[in-house]
């Protein structure tokens, strides 16, 4: 009987501490996307004629077929190649498809090292007017990059990827295809997988930690209730304009987990999601901390989930 009681203590007081702990990180970890500064609302290009623009809006008509947008932060050695891997994926495009437009939004998220000169001067040496960079005046994390993009972007489908160059651009044709078959109403999210390439073909290189991380980090996600996505992580994901606009306004974490509220965003509002197999490889230079970074991600997931759920933060549908 004393064994069951204690027991039973035990489990009270196990209890109460999950309960206390989620309540402080409900209390703490509910973050709000910080107003743009002024400067914020400008992008730069190559356009001598009119250097400094104001940032478009996504309630607007779309413009350009697609638009690209690339959280980038101290990415001047990096980001060369992602821009390069772009501009010949253009090029090919716009062989078999003429009058192709798009624009690529380089959103330069409050860098110390020259990520905004050399994406500057790679336009100008390779005459990429389609290139805009938006300069934050601090640092926001890629969520919040990935956010202020969507919301200036004039593209038909809105895409983001990692500066890196980790997943190769010409997969994106994949992802159309896939979108535009899912679509419903409109409302389409194609999002770049590297779990499934034994079915695919495609290759995924990674080092054993990041696979353990990864497998971990799926099973935690799955016990928060956010199921039937293999690969919640991978930067490369694909949204038709009038899904981007459901998602992106009601955002609200700005760093690393910002990719599990939109996968609950689409589930609350019905956006079909699909998942396609890229070709993704390990590129050194992340400045993901990988024990930090893994903490801090399972405590804004637990706060993401416990906010939605105990309705804090609640959803807009115009």
């Amino acid at each position: 009987m004393h064994s069951l009681q204690f027991a039973g203590c035990v489990l009270a007081v196990c209890v109460s501490a999950v309960a206390v702990c989620a309540a402080l990180v409900v209390r703490f970890k509910s973050p709000k996307p910080r107003p743009r500064k002024d400067s914020e609302n400008y992008f730069i290009c190559i356009d001598e004629k009119h250097e400094r623009q104001r940032l478009g809006n996504l309630d607007s008509s779309a413009t350009v077929d697609l638009s690209i947008i690339v959280p980038a932060y101290n990415e001047e050695e990096r980001l060369p190649v992602l821009l390069n891997d772009v501009r010949n994926y253009v090029a090919k495009r716009r062989e078999k498809s003429f009058g192709f437009s798009y624009e690529l939004i380089i959103m330069d998220d409050g860098s110390k090292d020259k990520t905004l000169d050399m994406a500057m001067e790679f336009a100008r040496t390779h005459g990429i007017k389609e290139l805009k960079a938006v300069k934050h005046v601090i640092n926001r994390g890629k969520g919040g990059a990935v956010t202020q993009g969507m919301l200036c972007a004039q593209g038909r489908y809105l895409i983001f990827c990692d500066a890196d160059g980790a997943t190769r651009f010409s997969d994106i044709d994949a992802l159309l295809d896939c979108a535009q078959k899912s679509e419903r109403d409109g409302l389409a999210i194609a999002i770049g997988s590297r779990n499934n390439q034994a079915l695919s073909g495609t290759v995924v290189e990674r080092s054993h930690i990041r696979a353990f991380l990864q497998w971990g980090f799926h099973t935690y996600v799955t016990i928060l209730g956010v199921r039937g996505v293999r690969d919640t992580q991978c930067g490369f994901k694909l949204f038709s304009r009038k899904a981007a606009r459901l998602v992106f306004p009601n955002m609200h974490v700005e760093r690393f987990i910002f990719d599990i509220e939109i996968l609950l965003l689409a589930r609350y509002q019905g956006i079909p999601v699909v998942e396609v197999p890229v070709n993704w490889h390990e590129v050194a230079g992340s400045k993901m901390s990988i024990v930090r970074d893994s903490i801090q991600m399972a405590l804004d997931l637990l706060a993401v989930r416990l906010n939605y759920m105990l309705g804090n933060w609640t959803i807009s549908n115009k």
